[in-house]
């Protein structure tokens, strides 16, 4: 096995996600919000997918959030990730209204999960990397 198959892709980067990723390794999750309706959404985009508009701003996220689903990986969907196994990716909603795709960390057992369990947000690096990770509130 080579060496670039055991090390986690890095995100690619670019002019309109870099607010984001930045964010994140300053300890906080950033989404976008539309000026023109107020729909927020992940992950970055230059228009609103509601309405389509082009005039929207960075927003900074509570760090509250709840469980949409979720699935549990037996076979790593990436080389990198097999010594991880199991684990779980999830779809979690921040309270102030975007998706997105990450995992809950810090559960024992992914069969403790449950659909709109709370969740509260938890950064993490990851070969350098800030994410955003999520762990249930208890």
């Amino acid at each position: 096995m080579q060496a670039a198959e055991t090390t986690i892709p890095a995100p690619q980067r670019d002019a309109l996600n870099t607010s984001y990723w930045e964010g994140l390794a300053q300890g906080s999750l950033s989404f976008q919000r539309c000026s023109a309706c107020g729909h927020a959404w992940l992950p970055a985009r230059g228009e609103c997918p509601a309405c389509l508009g082009d005039q929207w701003a960075w927003e900074n996220a509570g760090g509250g959030a709840q469980l949409i689903s979720w699935v549990v990986y037996h076979v790593a969907f990436h080389p990198a990730f097999a010594n991880r196994l199991p684990y779980n990716v999830a779809v979690v909603e921040l309270d102030e209204g975007p998706r997105l795709i990450s995992n809950v960390v810090r559960v024992a057992d992914a069969q403790t999960l449950k659909i709109d369990q709370r969740l509260k947000l938890v950064i993490e690096d990851e070969g350098g990397t800030a994410v955003p990770r999520f762990t249930p509130v208890r």
